[in-house]
């Protein structure tokens, strides 16, 4: 199913966008606010309009100028995202790998924390209902369980997909939005002074003269979650239905933080305990129905963030970044998958998260540093997209960057001193990171050593293989997968495998490429006879988000070139041909291990020994690449990277004794 309708502006483009971009920014009211006050200390009137006029330039600045107007114009076919981005500039510069690797993995991990803080913080908010006031204490075995079972339910749910209930997600959010903006009004309307914090200075004034100061950023920064995942979805919606619907989206985000501020103000009470102003401006008899619809929303924003963190490994699969998991497509939507392995990672970083933390109020604590990193990996990429694919003049990229580094620099230095909070999770980012290290590293040593050979060469010995009937037929239909880029050229290994290994004897052998594109989603393949009715080399080339399914892929090929009677599809055995069945095809493919011939510099070694315990825990190439078993023969094949040299074996006696 082709979702390119929804990406054009109108009133379904506009709702959908709402449901799938602008979940989890548009739930940060909910925890935003209420932590800065728990930092700041007593709620003065310094402290109050200091913090929504920090809020609203950080929207500004950071959500409406660096990720609505600047970033989403890396439009990469319409797909967005950081591996996106690093496609569109790495031609630039090889060491640009290192920023996308980072970014991605910090904003990974930032889907374990996401969702428990969003869903505990609704779940919280019912204490405020009358009679659940003692039921219902933030960090209390029921608000655990209860956000631990709907977590769980949520990741149960994704194996499904979410066509069924897709389409009520923009409903809700909307329904979530028009709430908080009126919700906000209600408390405005008594105190329409709160307007003046939108003033800049009186966030300079908090932060330069409160006691806590700078300090407070990192509770500031809560409110731009979800801003570098707006980016990743841009694939899913358009850009103009994001930079539209964030007009109505940020206006009520507004609302509702100067409608917190003029409730505090109005209470006169600078101790405001564990009250959470969000909560605290909705009427009584609107409390519950408002927290139904809060958890809705929560879980709609954890739903984006779990549906991004699929699409940003499959895209990290497809780049050689990551191990080739197993990819699940539960619906006919276009670019909806589901990840098992990821799945179950998020699912048990979240549960994690709720156990270590409890309460909304220690998990926002702990919030912050790894997406600042993200956002700062972000921001060296979109310098090389605007210095080098949309050719902006150099003054005009330098301005534009030192306002982007000099307000995610101070978010990362106020939010720095989270990570003695954080340290348990610290593995989970650094594994992350590590993975895609390992993987891409290794892959660049390994094919660094890939010999290859002249195909010219050995064509005159395909051609004599093929018709030596003393040997027995391997297959009608031999294939092979090459990573070789040229024409004539073919891996060394191949060779040995046809030749050396147990000789296989085919009619037609065939060498099959597969080039990764730039662009999303390409499709296209070309065909090269090498040797008329023997040697046949076929080059896919594929977009970095499509799936290489290899087995349907070739046979479409095949049956087209049997359409333009460019190959017989009839099997050559006589007692096969004369009932028209079809020829037979055997994929070879070849899988490493590492010898124990090596010797490595211990970078290397280190390098290399984890590569090869990551790919045993990833899929079979045979399973990656969409191959039918039946089909398929599996060679194990020694990789000698570095072979030992030195070595000293001395004979000392030879003998015939018979």
């Amino acid at each position: 199913m082709d979702s390119s309708h929804i990406k054009k502006v109108s009133t379904a483009g506009l709702l959908i966008t709402l449901g799938i971009i602008f979940g989890d920014i548009g739930t940060s009211p909910l925890y935003t606010f209420q932590t800065i006050l728990k930092e700041g200390g007593d709620a003065t009137e310094e402290l109050v309009l200091g913090a929504i006029s920090c809020v609203f330039w950080t929207l500004t600045l950071q959500t409406t100028f660096k990720y609505i107007l600047i970033t989403l114009q890396a439009d990469n076919k319409g797909e967005g995202g950081i591996f996106s981005l690093y496609s569109l500039v790495r031609r630039y510069g090889k060491k640009l790998v290192f920023p996308a690797i980072i970014g991605a993995g910090t904003l990974l991990a930032d889907g374990i924390i996401t969702p428990p803080i969003s869903v505990t913080s609704a779940i919280e908010g019912l204490g405020g209902v009358k009679g659940m006031e003692h039921l219902i204490v933030p960090g209390n075995h029921l608000v655990m369980w209860i956000v631990v079972v709907i977590l769980f339910l949520l990741f149960v749910f994704q194996r499904f997909g979410t066509k069924v209930v897709g389409g009520s997600f923009g409903p809700i959010m909307f329904m979530w939005f028009m709430m908080m903006g009126f919700y906000g009004l209600r408390q405005i309307v008594q105190y329409p002074h709160i307007f003046t914090a939108l003033n800049p200075m009186h966030g300079i004034k908090l932060l330069t003269h409160h006691t806590k100061g700078f300090w407070l950023l990192g509770a500031v920064f809560l409110c731009t979650t979800g801003a570098e995942a707006l980016y990743s979805d841009l694939g899913h919606c358009g850009r103009r239905n994001i930079q539209v619907s964030w007009i109505f989206v940020k206006i009520t985000l507004v609302l509702n933080y100067l409608g917190q501020g003029a409730w505090v103000l109005l209470q006169h009470n600078q101790n405001l305990g564990d009250i959470n102003p969000f909560f605290a401006i909705v009427p009584k008899g609107y409390l519950l129905p408002s927290i139904i619809v809060a958890t809705a929303a929560t879980i709609i924003a954890s739903q984006a963030l779990i549906s991004g963190s699929f699409t940003l490994i499959s895209e990290a699969i497809s780049l050689n970044f990551w191990p080739k998991v197993k990819v699940k497509y539960p619906t006919t939507i276009r670019g909806q998958i589901y990840i098992p392995s990821i799945n179950w990672i998020l699912f048990v970083g979240c549960i994690l998260v709720v156990l270590y933390f409890r309460t909304s109020e220690a998990m926002t604590a702990a919030y912050g540093f790894s997406i600042t990193i993200a956002m700062l990996m972000t921001t060296i990429l979109v310098y090389y997209f605007l210095r080098y694919v949309k050719h902006f003049p150099l003054w005009l990229v330098v301005l534009i960057l030192a306002v982007f580094v000099t307000v995610e620099s101070s978010f990362f230095i106020a939010n720095a001193v989270k990570i003695v909070k954080r340290l348990f999770f610290l593995v989970f980012e650094f594994g992350l990171i590590f993975t895609m290290y390992v993987w891409y590293t290794a892959r660049k040593i390994t094919n660094r050593f890939l010999k290859f050979v002249n195909m010219r060469e050995y064509l005159p010995l395909l051609n004599d293989l093929s018709n030596d009937t003393s040997i027995n037929k391997f297959a009608t239909h031999a294939i092979y997968l090459t990573k070789a880029d040229h024409t004539f050229q073919i891996e060394e290994r191949i060779i040995y495998s046809i030749f050396s290994h147990k000789p296989k004897r085919a009619d037609i052998y065939w060498f099959v490429h597969v080039e990764r594109t730039d662009e999303p989603y390409t499709l296209e393949y070309s065909v090269e006879v090498l040797k008329k009715d023997k040697v046949i080399r076929v080059e896919f080339r594929l977009g970095f988000r499509v799936q290489p399914r290899i087995n349907l892929l070739m046979r479409k090929v095949v049956n087209e070139m049997a359409e333009h009677k460019e190959l017989n599809l009839i099997s050559p055995y006589p007692s096969l041909a004369k009932h028209h069945l079809a020829a037979d095809f055997v994929y070879v493919v070849l899988e490493t291990f590492l010898s124990t011939d090596n010797e490595f510099t211990v970078r290397d070694g280190f390098i290399l020994n984890s590569y090869f315990i990551l790919k045993h825990l990833s899929q079979t190439d045979d399973k990656s690449f969409g191959l039918d078993a039946s089909e398929t023969r599996v060679e194990k094949i020694p990789m000698v990277v570095t072979p030992f040299t030195k070595m000293e074996l001395k004979r000392s006696d030879f003998k015939i004794l018979g």
